[in-house]
């Protein structure tokens, strides 16, 4: 959350930009969280998705930006269907490609991050084949993260689009093959540097990680980013994609742990709109929240107005201007208490006829409320000479609270009655209770559910409001015996189904499992007994289960005392290590060794390989100048290194695409052999030790 009131807000002037020169002046479109592909089987709110982002592509034509900037969840799942695929295709092959002149030129390398083993670059307008007229820029969120590992693996759908160059795929990091190794990996983060006239603009993209993971990298300072030496004449933006809400313990990323060199977060995964920006208590950067383009649940965040930006930015000065989305469905919701009602309107609680035609009074004030809203839109649009729109069925959600009502009618027989005047008559009432009701004077834990269905003195609600989705699941597989499938694998199978939408989370735990327990019972030997074949299958199951337990709970346990540093605590430290401040060509390693910053308390060897396989990637033009920070541990550890026998291959996003390196540099960064003799040339050491691949020249 951020640290200052809406009240402290309000009396905070918007960053502005003062006589800025439109030769130096860069136009970006800023939205994020488009879920492209959402409940695209709803025959009225299937094209929502679509629509919506075929209207953000029309606003950066209409406003002639230089390019497009978007914070992940591009799609709504992993893996899209063909129609998703196919329509994002069409719109930015309309939309984006074309004959007009690219003004912003590119000083870092267009070949880093690109496709292992093939010519062309990943920066689509650096490549001669292609006439592109506004660049995309994206990082992956949690919905179409790359999934898998090893070559045949770790893919998204953005690698599909950035290999076709329509989009221009950021912020992709290198994923660990395993616990131990993740304990022993930080985070590189490498630029896409810009310039036009005399504006200067780094880009730096981090995709969606784990909340945990990610926190803990930014308190053990092991965040690194390869900026420019003269970074204070850069405008620096970040992308991430990330929980801003505190959802628990680590479960998400606080606002004041980046670094001041930054100038502006655009902060995705968030769906509610917040997107002027706000600064943040003792920091120098600003956070601007656009929220999604598309409504994915009917919660009290997703009504607020949707909307883009058109971000300006000339030297170290910046702009944001709202740009609303006028094409998005309506969404109103509102919340009843029907006690509270019942006492103002004089209805009987217990009349369910009575209840029934007061809810559906106030449905119907809600739908006008959403026709109204609709024709404001419309009149404003109207008078900026755009075209009038049609009116589309709204979204519409009435919270109702049931405390004190002993029976309710059907939710979804309910919102029959509204069909061809609401766009989701089945779910238009929730219900819920007040706790005090619910509990009657129990606390309901949350890593202490209860599961009261059989208690007869409980009403079916107050049932309902103790019942854990988890539990549930746990106590129904427990009561039917199962033979063959453990159920601890379920839960995290539900897991997937529900956060990530992905259909077939259930169908791929239940074919592994059955896979492996069927490789079990073929391992106790070539002739099995009939007779005795339930007793090994049951043996084995457990044997299974038992190790996917001791699996989950090592998880956890693995960082406890780990990479803690002297300045953890406090709270102004940058969590980001910054490798700056070097001489000599680019991204050039300094002679005099870094400072030490948040050194980890691990094992020495474990350390100096690590700082040895950073994620980062890629060269630079003569433009930017940086160094690493871990120059003096490679040289005091490099006895201890060669020691160490190879470490297992890395997955590295980029690299997949092919599975045959022909060239040497590339079999340099897939293997990673840890006996590389040390290099105490500057240039050197800063492409083996932080980048893993060969320099020019070098073979």
């Amino acid at each position: 959350m951020s640290n200052h009131s809406d009240d402290e807000l309000e009396g905070i002037p918007p960053p502005t930009i003062h006589n800025g020169d439109p030769e130096s002046t860069i136009k970006i479109m800023l939205a994020t969280d488009n879920h492209i592909g959402y409940n695209e089987r709803d025959p009225i709110r299937g094209q929502d998705s679509i629509n919506a982002f075929k209207e953000i592509l029309q606003l950066a034509v209409k406003h002639d930006v230089d390019f497009i900037l978007l914070a992940g969840d591009l799609f709504h799942e992993n893996r899209p269907s063909r129609d998703c695929l196919y329509q994002v295709m069409a719109l930015l092959r309309e939309y984006t490609l074309g004959d007009r002149p690219i003004q912003i030129e590119l000083l870092s390398d267009p070949n880093d991050g690109k496709a292992a083993g093939y010519s062309f670059p990943a920066i689509n307008y650096e490549d001669p084949n292609l006439n592109i007229a506004i660049p995309v820029f994206s990082i992956h969120g949690n919905h179409d993260d790359p999934q898998g590992a090893g070559p045949e693996g770790a893919l998204c759908a953005l690698d599909m689009l950035s290999v076709t160059g329509l989009i221009n795929y950021m912020g992709k990091i290198d994923l660990p093959l395993n616990d131990a190794e993740a304990q022993n990996t930080g985070i590189a983060i490498r630029p896409v540097l810009l310039r036009k006239g005399n504006t200067r603009l780094g880009l730096y993209g981090v995709g969606n990680v784990k909340d945990q993971r990610m926190h803990f990298e930014l308190r053990s300072n092991r965040v690194r980013m390869y900026m420019p030496k003269d970074k204070d004449d850069w405008f620096n933006i970040l992308l991430i994609h990330q929980n801003r809400v505190a959802h628990g313990p680590q479960q998400s990323v606080p606002e004041g742990m980046f670094d001041d060199s930054i100038d502006l977060i655009v902060w995705g995964h968030e769906h509610d709109c917040r997107i002027i920006p706000e600064p943040v208590a003792g920091k120098r950067y600003y956070i601007t929240q656009p929220g999604s383009s598309v409504a994915t649940s009917l919660a009290d965040g997703e009504s607020l107005e949707k909307h883009v930006a058109l971000l300006t930015i000339h030297g170290k000065e910046f702009q944001l201007t709202p740009i609303p989305l006028r094409g998005v469905r309506p969404f109103v919701i509102d919340d009843v208490n029907l006690a509270e009602a019942a006492e103002k309107e004089g209805f009987d609680l217990n009349d369910k006829i009575e209840i029934a035609k007061y809810l559906k009074n106030k449905v119907n004030e809600l739908i006008d409320k959403a026709n109204e809203q609709w024709d404001e839109r419309n009149a404003r649009a109207i008078a900026e000479g755009e075209p009038e729109l049609p009116r589309p069925l709204p979204l519409v959600r009435l919270k109702v609270d049931t405390t004190d009502v002993s029976e309710m009618s059907n939710p979804v027989r309910f919102g029959q009655e509204f069909q061809g005047r609401l766009a989701n008559p089945r779910d238009v009432l929730t219900f819920h209770r007040s706790k005090k009701s619910a509990t009657r004077g129990t606390k309901v834990k949350a890593d202490q559910p209860e599961l009261s269905i059989d208690d007869p003195e409980l009403s079916v609600a107050e049932k309902l409001s103790k019942v854990r989705v988890q539990t549930l699941v746990r106590e129904y597989l427990a009561a039917q015996e199962l033979q063959l499938l453990g159920e601890v694998g379920m839960s995290d199978a539900i897991e997937m189904f529900v956060d990530k939408d992905d259909p077939h989370a259930i169908q791929t735990h239940v074919s592994t499992a059955l896979r492996s327990l069927m490789k079990g019972v073929q391992a106790n030997g070539a002739e099995v007994d009939p007779e005795n074949i339930g007793d090994i299958v049951e043996k084995v199951r457990e044997e299974q289960e038992q190790n996917y337990k001791e699996r989950r709970e090592e998880k956890p346990s693995k960082g406890k005392g780990k990479a803690k540093t002297a300045d953890e605590s406090d709270a102004s430290m940058d969590s980001m290590m910054m490798d700056v401040d070097g001489g000599g060509s680019d991204f050039e390693m300094s002679d005099e060794p870094a400072p030490k910053k948040g050194r980890a308390k691990a094992a020495p060897k474990k350390t100096a390989a690590a700082s040895k396989k950073a994620p980062a990637r890629g060269k630079a033009k003569a433009k930017a100048k940086v160094v690493s920070d871990d120059d003096d541990d490679e040289e005091e550890d490099q006895d201890e290194i060669e020691e160490e026998p190879a470490p297992p291959k890395r997955t590295n996003r980029a690299a997949v695409l092919s599975s045959h390196q022909t060239d040497a540099c590339s079999q340099s960064s897939k293997k990673a052999p840890a006996k590389a003799p040390a290099r105490k040339a500057a240039t050197s050491k800063a492409a083996n030790v932080n980048t893993g691949r060969c320099d020019e020249g070098e073979t």
